[in-house]
């Protein structure tokens, strides 16, 4: 498959998650408790994924695929977690496009560290002088975003 072929999706997720964390605010805002809020958003997920999982059922690992699975791997839905909570609770006091700004940047200046040392199990991809120029670019654009 063609990867370009999954850029609207990915776009589309980039803009649910850039409204999402403003709807998140709100939800804290609205149930005052932020470990409450973070409960319900996260009820909400498991409910979409656990009715995905019984409508559309694949193949289920076995003990031996289990067994070879990094330790570190079931850790992304707890980065995840706290991506969402920091939007939750500091969304509404830094303004979205600054909070999602930074979010964005950390992510992609992660992201070409990921990509260029092949950490966490991706293949070893090493990012040249315009991938650090667009790293460079992301971090220019969230100070501008944020100053101004």
């Amino acid at each position: 498959m063609n990867a370009a072929l999954l850029y609207p999706f990915i776009l589309i997720a980039g803009a649910l998650q850039a409204a999402g964390n403003s709807m998140n605010a709100r939800l804290r805002v609205a149930l005052v408790n932020p470990w409450l809020a973070a409960s319900v958003s996260f009820s909400l997920i498991v409910f979409v994924f656990v009715t995905l999982f019984v409508v559309m059922p694949t193949p289920l690992p076995s003990l031996e695929q289990l067994g070879g699975m990094p330790w570190w791997a079931p850790l992304g839905g707890l980065a995840g977690a706290v991506a969402v909570f920091g939007g939750l609770a500091f969304v509404d006091k830094v303004g979205a496009g600054p909070f999602n700004g930074l979010l964005i940047t950390a992510n992609i200046l992660t992201s070409l560290a990921i990509d260029h040392f092949g950490w966490l199990g991706m293949q070893a991809n090493p990012q040249g002088l315009l991938h650090l120029l667009g790293g460079g670019l992301m971090v220019a654009g969230i100070v501008l975003i944020a100053r101004f």
